[in-house]
C-alpha cells in the first residue's frame, strides 16, 4: 500500500480559490476522478484530503467526498481554533456524514501576519482541544514562523503537530539557513512530524532536479527519521512543476529503499489512524 499523505480538490463552481492568480494553470478545478487514475497509475492506494480554504462549509464537503471515495482514507479540515465553543464544534464535525474521517485540522497560518499566531492563548485553546479530541494539527507555516511553532510543539506535547511542505524552505535561493536549524529544533519534540512534500514548487518549477532537492530532503530525514517521515503530492499544486508520477518518484529517489515503506506507508498510517 502507498499512502499520499497531502494532496487538494476544488470546484470553482462552489467556492473560489482566491489565493490561485488569475492566469495560473491551477484556476480550474480538479477532482477526484481526475486524481485517481493518476493515484491508481502510480500505484497510491490512499490518501488524504487537505483543506484550502478557511471556511467552515468546506470541512463537511470533504467528509461527505471520504464518505464516497475509496481513495480518500482522511481529511484534514478546518475549523476556527479560537471559537470558545471549538470542541463542540469538533464533536459536530464528526458526527456529519464521513465524519469519522476527520483525522486533522490546519489552519493557514502562512497567511497570518502575526508570526507567533500559533502562541496566541485563543489558538492554544484551540490547540488543546485537538489534543483532547485525538486529532493531529498539520502546521502550514513559512520558514521564518518555525520558532512560534517549535514553542507551540513543546507547549502542548499531547498534540501531534505534521509539518507540512517542510516548513516551506528557501530551495529556490538554495539556502540552508536558519530554516535548517529551526526545523531541528522542531523535529527534536517527539510530538512533531514532517511531510515530504511542497518541494518542487519551492523549488523552480519550471527546471528543478532531485539534486536541487536533496539537501532539504536529507535534513528533514536526517533530523525526524522515516518513522516521522511521509510523502505528500501536494497535488494539483505539484503539478506547476511535474507530473503525480515524477513527484512520487523524486520523493522515493530522495529517500532510499529502506526508508521507502515508512515514508510512503506506515507514518501516515500511524499518525493519521488510518
Amino acid at each position: 500500500m502507498t499512502i499520499d499523505a497531502h494532496h487538494h480538490v476544488w470546484d470553482l463552481a462552489v467556492r473560489d480559490q482566491d489565493w490561485i492568480p488569475e492566469d495560473s494553470p491551477l484556476r480550474r478545478d480538479f477532482t477526484v476522478a481526475d486524481l485517481a487514475p493518476e493515484a491508481r497509475a502510480a500505484g497510491v492506494t490512499r490518501t488524504i484530503l487537505v483543506q484550502t480554504v478557511t471556511v467552515p462549509e468546506e470541512t463537511p464537503e470533504f467528509l461527505a467526498l471520504a464518505d464516497t471515495h475509496e481513495l480518500i482514507a482522511a481529511v484534514v479540515g478546518w475549523t476556527d481554533l479560537t471559537r470558545p465553543d471549538v470542541a463542540g464544534e469538533l464533536a459536530r464535525l464528526r458526527e456529519l456524514p464521513g465524519g469519522s474521517y476527520l483525522k486533522g485540522i490546519r489552519h493557514q497560518v502562512q497567511g497570518e501576519p502575526d508570526p507567533e499566531w500559533l502562541l496566541r492563548p485563543d489558538v492554544g485553546r484551540g490547540l488543546a482541544a485537538l489534543a483532547d479530541a485525538g486529532l493531529v494539527y498539520d502546521l502550514v507555516v513559512q520558514a521564518h514562523q518555525l520558532p512560534a511553532a517549535v514553542k507551540a510543539a513543546a507547549n502542548h506535547p499531547r498534540l501531534t503537530f505534521v509539518l507540512d511542505h517542510l516548513g516551506k524552505p528557501p530551495i529556490a535561493a538554495g539556502t540552508l539557513e536558519p530554516w535548517a536549524t529551526a526545523v531541528r529544533a522542531l523535529a527534536a519534540l517527539p510530538n512533531t512530524v514532517c511531510k515530504l512534500s511542497g518541494m518542487v514548487t519551492e523549488a523552480d518549477p519550471a527546471s528543478w532536479t532531485v539534486a536541487d532537492l536533496r539537501p532539504y530532503a536529507e535534513t528533514v530525514l536526517d533530523a525526524f527519521g522515516p518513522d516521522r517521515l511521509m510523502f505528500g503530492s501536494d497535488w494539483p499544486v505539484c503539478t506547476l512543476a511535474g507530473t503525480y508520477g515524477e513527484i512520487l518518484d523524486a520523493a522515493a529517489r530522495l529517500t532510499g529503499p529502506d526508508a521507502h515503506t515508512r515514508v510512503f506507508e506506515t507514518t501516515a498510517a500511524r499518525v493519521y489512524r488510518l
